[in-house]
């Protein structure tokens, strides 16, 4: 069995972001030669998240709307993890939407349903942060 890791490393500028980054697991699935298996995408941040859905806009600004609504930014200071910092609400918005997602390599490919694409959700944004991609099989 052939295992194969890699980090990639994203620097959004805004605070809360949706970044599509299909394309740069499905690089890393190139590199790596493993034609079945299995590929861990995982955010290795605690105020970043990995998911899969369908990249269009407007489901994106649905979530930032639900997730301002479950988690609201201001006021900082109704979070009691906000001691020198205020990202308590990044926190909880990765909660919801997840730490990482595996997805089957079948032939090659990622095995996706339709519309399905690999996002990297970015919750408290303005500095440097990677993502793990592992892949094990064939």
């Amino acid at each position: 069995m052939k295992s194969f890791r890699k980090e990639l490393y994203f620097h959004v500028a805004t605070r809360r972001a949706f970044v599509n980054i299909t394309s740069q697991v499905n690089d890393c699935l190139r590199e790596s030669g493993v034609r079945e298996g299995l590929i861990l995408v995982n955010a290795m941040h605690i105020t970043a998240s990995v998911f899969i859905n369908d990249d269009e806009p407007g489901l994106h600004q649905d979530y930032e709307k639900w997730l301002e609504g479950l988690a609201p930014h201001e006021p900082v200071a109704g979070y009691r993890h906000n001691v020198g910092e205020d990202n308590g609400d990044a926190h909880l918005k990765r909660q919801i939407m997840g730490r990482e997602v595996v997805v089957a390599i079948s032939a090659g490919r990622l095995d996706f349903g339709p519309w399905e694409q690999i996002f990297y959700g970015e919750f408290d944004g303005g500095r440097r942060k990677r993502v793990l991609v592992k892949i094990v099989g064939e």
